[in-house]
């Protein structure tokens, strides 16, 4: 397995990783979510070597959460607008979570296009990503969050980033997004 340029065996754990692979563990779905959020963190660019804009699903209560899709792409902000509605719709989403950071009221806006109706929190990130994953990563480590099945992109980049990388993986921040959203409530906003 590579992550992040760094050759891994399956055994092998990536030194300063915040996620290790033995804390993300498989559920079967549960009958129901107290909230469901879609997790959005928007590329500023689009193209062939343009960021991936990561677009995850997660459902639950302040107790347990369950990643529930990875709609992450590399498209135009049209396109990845449109699968953040799909996503949202598809899930019967409460919410819709994005940074701000790169495009400001750009991201409701290309959102708010395709679809007036879906209600949008943006999150301005001013504090350092190592702060802002540290609580989502022990959250994992307490046995709190589940994935519904195996999303090896999405797993792959938990597993492989450190806080020194200097990497912005784009599905971990979309995650980050949307777990504070359902387990942390307003002390997100403490960190992000």
């Amino acid at each position: 397995v590579q992550l992040l340029g760094a050759l891994l065996d399956d055994c092998d754990e990536l030194e300063g990783a915040l996620w290790k692979r033995q804390d993300i563990r498989r559920a079967n779905a549960p009958e129901s979510y107290r909230r469901v959020v879609v997790g959005v963190d928007p590329a500023s660019t689009s193209g062939e070597n343009a960021d991936e804009t990561g677009i995850l699903v997660a459902g639950g209560h302040t107790t347990m959460a369950y990643v529930l899709a990875d709609y992450s792409l590399r498209a135009s902000p049209d396109a990845w607008a449109r699968r953040v509605v799909k996503a949202y719709h598809d899930h019967h989403a409460n919410i819709v979570v994005a940074e701000s950071n790169q495009g400001g009221e750009m991201v409701r806006s290309v959102i708010h296009t395709v679809d007036a109706s879906v209600p949008i929190k943006l999150i301005h990130a001013s504090s350092g990503k190592q702060a802002r994953a540290e609580p989502v990563a022990a959250l994992y480590e307490q046995g709190k969050v589940f994935h519904l099945r195996a999303f090896s992109d999405l797993e792959d980049q938990l597993c492989g980033w450190t806080p020194d990388s200097g990497e912005s993986p784009d599905r971990l921040d979309a995650l980050v997004y949307a777990i504070s959203e359902l387990m942390l409530g307003g002390q997100a906003r403490a960190w992000v």
